[in-house]
């Protein structure tokens, strides 16, 4: 199989980058729009507005390339702080009242409703409540500052309207995000509650095991002395590997600030289980191929590897047109175990708004792995999951 290529429900940061460029250009643009109309030097002579006028543009501008980087309540902190400003500057503009004088401009109310969109996805609810009012009435009033006619009021219900869209924009992406989180968060519930209770009976299966090397130790004491010591080293042996699978484990089931859904406890014969459950159900034949020593792996390996494999087979089931064969293998060399699942479908377009592939990205990363899935050579697609033994506490052979 060739090394698969991209990776399902992956983000394209290089897009956010090219967008908010050419967000910043446009800006950019309606500055000098508005310096050629007269709208920063046409406020009378010897006026401060105007030059005022065109530092709270630049001010705007310059809050909305900061943004991505502004938390949750230093973002609506700012918007706030640039909406007074700029009501401000309307309030004197109304006040000064000067022939000719030019209120309306582009710049400005442009990067205000810019903010007020990513404060509206983003901010703190406490702040963004007060923030959201103040940056869309910075945003009507500008127009009808100076003067209150029919062009001015046709102007401000335009810039009205198009704050009311982004508002919604923002909102709603809001409340689409909250819902995901939300539906992430009682997955991972579940999850972790099949995963504590499995973790019990781990627990009793090694325990059991070890008392039983310990009582057959003091039944061979007196006849067989010498078979005492190798006894010894095999249940301290069996001991440091449970209690090493155990902090890894209860070290994931912890991990409460993480996002990482886990799964029950399995192993290699649960691998082969899928494996004929798949083939069973009809369509694809499935054909698991295992390479090397799994009886001595940690309880997180196999089960991570079982996950592989278990998402891997949803994904085909769901998304490989025409699929007649599917291919498993699982591989143990050097101080990995490398898990490979291709099929010869026509792969169709995978929704990058799930929870399958990046999950799985995060529960093979919580042992120090890594998974790539993408097309094959031969057709189809594949995934690939490397999963290092050496970070499970094992030795390499």
């Amino acid at each position: 199989m060739a090394a698969p290529t991209a990776t399902r429900g992956k983000d394209h940061p290089q897009l956010l980058v090219t967008v908010r460029l050419v967000l910043v250009v446009a800006l950019a643009g309606l500055v000098v729009l508005d310096w050629v109309g007269g709208d920063f030097y046409r406020l009378g002579d010897g006026s401060v507005l105007g030059p005022a006028k065109l530092g709270g543009a630049l001010l705007a501008i310059a809050l909305v390339v900061a943004s991505p980087r502004l938390g949750s309540r230093a973002l609506p902190a700012a918007g706030c702080t640039l909406a007074v400003m700029s009501l401000c500057l309307s309030a004197l503009l109304h006040m000064e009242m000067r022939v000719g004088a030019q209120a309306l401009g582009y710049a400005e109310p442009a990067a205000l409703v810019c903010i007020l969109l990513v404060v509206a996805r983003r901010g703190k609810p406490s702040w963004a409540a007060v923030a959201v009012p103040l940056l869309y009435l910075a945003i009507v009033l500008r127009p009808v500052s100076v003067q209150l006619k029919q062009s001015t009021t046709i102007f401000a219900l335009i810039y009205a309207l198009a704050a009311l869209t982004v508002l919604s924009i923002g909102l709603g992406t809001r409340l689409l995000l909250v819902d995901r989180r939300r539906q992430a968060a009682a997955l991972k519930l579940e999850q972790r509650t099949e995963f504590a209770r499995d973790l019990h009976d781990f627990v009793a299966h090694h325990v059991t095991g070890i008392v039983v090397q310990a009582q057959g130790a003091h039944a061979i004491a007196d006849r067989r002395p010498e078979l005492v010591p190798p006894a010894l080293q095999r249940i301290e042996q069996a001991g440091s590997e449970a209690l090493t699978s155990m902090r890894h484990m209860v070290g994931m089931l912890r991990d409460a600030d993480g996002e990482v859904a886990l799964t029950p406890l399995a192993g290699i014969g649960e691998v082969r289980s899928l494996v004929e459950e798949f083939s069973a159900v009809g369509g694809a034949r499935a054909r698991l191929d295992l390479e090397g020593t799994f009886d001595d792996l940690p309880v997180e390996v196999t089960t991570t590897a079982h996950r592989v494999v278990m998402e891997a087979l949803t994904n085909v089931r769901k998304h490989a047109h025409g699929c007649t064969e599917v291919r498993v293998r699982v591989d143990r060399s050097g101080g990995q175990v490398t898990v490979r699942v291709s099929d010869d479908g026509r792969p169709r377009h995978v929704s990058q708004s799930g929870f399958g592939l990046k999950g799985l990205a995060e529960r093979v990363g919580l042992i120090g792995g890594s998974v790539q899935a993408g097309p094959v050579t031969a057709g189809g697609w594949g995934v690939e999951a490397t999963l290092p033994l050496s970070a499970a506490g094992v030795a390499v052979r």
